[in-house]
């Protein structure tokens, strides 16, 4: 009997052995860190509005384009051309015209000196021609003047040329257009 006992623990431990040892295999959990890289969002490209907004010498002209409601016609598609005055072009016209301008009530004429320097079109300075004539916004004509490489628009210099924008191009100049 003490050898069926013995026989018998042989057995079940045996079995036991067999069993945790048979029995399915244990799973690994594994651990993935994500690893997220952060992305600074594309810039989006600059409007011509957004080029003169970021040039101190325009701060005149970019604040007569809101004033006359034109930022965002100016931010659209286009493309245009814009022959942008600078701050001192503004500052030598006769005293009182730019604060008359930026009065609610003269906005249409506002309107129609600020688009006087503007043209439908990408028109890079390599396309202008001397005594060509290009048709504003406003429906008049600018007419092109190069002598001895400098090149005006009807008698204003062009200071800089070609600031590309995704929507256009500016061209600075020295002096305000004013149409007729």
């Amino acid at each position: 009997m003490k050898n069926l006992k013995t026989l018998s623990f042989a057995v079940l431990g045996f079995a036991a052995v067999t069993l945790i040892s048979c029995s399915a295999p244990k799973e690994e959990t594994v651990t993935e860190e994500a690893v997220v890289e952060e992305v600074a969002p594309a810039e989006a490209p600059k409007t011509v509005v957004d080029i003169a907004v970021g040039s101190p010498d325009h701060s005149t002209l970019v604040t007569a384009v809101t004033a006359a409601g034109l930022v965002e016609t100016l931010s659209g598609t286009g493309p245009f051309t814009i022959f942008a005055p600078t701050n001192s072009a503004f500052e030598a016209l006769p005293a009182g015209t730019v604060e008359n301008l930026l009065k609610p009530e003269s906005k249409d004429q506002l309107t129609s000196v600020l688009t006087y320097h503007v043209v439908a079109g990408n028109v890079l300075a390599a396309d202008l021609k001397d005594g060509q004539k290009v048709t504003t916004l406003n429906g008049q004509e600018l007419t092109v003047a190069i002598k001895d490489g400098v090149v005006t628009i009807n008698g204003a210099k062009v200071t800089a040329a070609d600031l590309t924008g995704s929507n256009g191009v500016i061209h600075v100049i020295d002096a305000v257009l004013l149409p007729n």
